[in-house]
């Protein structure tokens, strides 16, 4: 992600003056808390109006693996917009489109797990925020430049991407191991987006920093959320 920055041009936020980055971080986090509330807003929204059953019901329809299938690729497709977006305008749009189509894609989810187990949910988004608030102090604390692992990040969506396309061609559930795995993935991710957002991202993208940031949060909830799911 670094590269693409540095050859653009755009001087990384690192280069910049302590109350530059200090801003920037805190534009970054904030964006990324609004992000979260609206994701919440629209879950609570579509689970309020009856509008989740007929949402779960229709994605259902087609094999479970197109759904997670679907997320991956979603989750991608804004790691790129993340790396691409220069105007506010596009930040604020890829931001807004990103939130709403991870909570259409999670609504079949939501109302399983909503079926499963009374605060199974509530449980989850804790373990999930817990894990992400350790692993934010982790690279925070050590300032370390995590970037040498998008080469690793790359291959290992790639492969789960694999598994998925094979899983729905021979019929093969994904099961607690794949689960536990995407969960090491997903703190990965968190690793690495949390130290761009340190080292590598201009000051004037704090839209498509927060946006990174919500992607690998939503990968990480999804997943724990699907343990939490198979203890049921």
């Amino acid at each position: 992600m670094s590269s693409v920055y540095e050859i653009s041009g755009a001087a990384p936020v690192a280069a910049a003056n302590a109350d530059v980055r200090a801003a920037f971080i805190t534009r970054t986090y904030m964006h990324l808390f609004g992000a979260i509330l609206g994701f919440t807003a629209i879950e609570m929204f579509f689970f309020s109006s009856g509008l989740a059953e007929s949402i779960a019901r229709s994605m259902l329809s087609v094999s479970w693996l197109f759904v997670l299938g679907g997320f991956i690729v979603v989750s991608w497709l804004a790691s790129r917009l993340a790396d691409s977006a220069t105007s506010p305008a596009a930040q604020y749009a890829g931001l807004a489109g990103f939130v709403i189509a991870e909570a259409l894609i999670f609504v079949p989810m939501l109302y399983i797990a909503d079926s499963v187990a009374s605060g199974v949910i509530e449980s989850a988004a804790l373990v999930t925020l817990m894990g992400f608030t350790a692993l934010t102090i982790l690279v925070h604390r050590t300032r370390r430049d995590f970037s040498f692992l998008a080469v690793f990040l790359r291959w290992a969506f790639i492969g789960v991407l694999v598994l998925i396309v094979a899983g729905v061609m021979f019929g093969f559930e994904l099961g607690t191991y794949f689960s536990v795995g995407m969960v090491v993935l997903a703190g990965a991710a968190i690793l690495y987006d949390t130290s761009n957002v340190l080292h590598h991202y201009p000051a004037d993208r704090h839209v498509s920093a927060a946006l990174q940031l919500f992607a690998s949060v939503a990968l990480l909830f999804w997943y724990v959320l699907r343990l939490f799911m198979s203890r049921d």
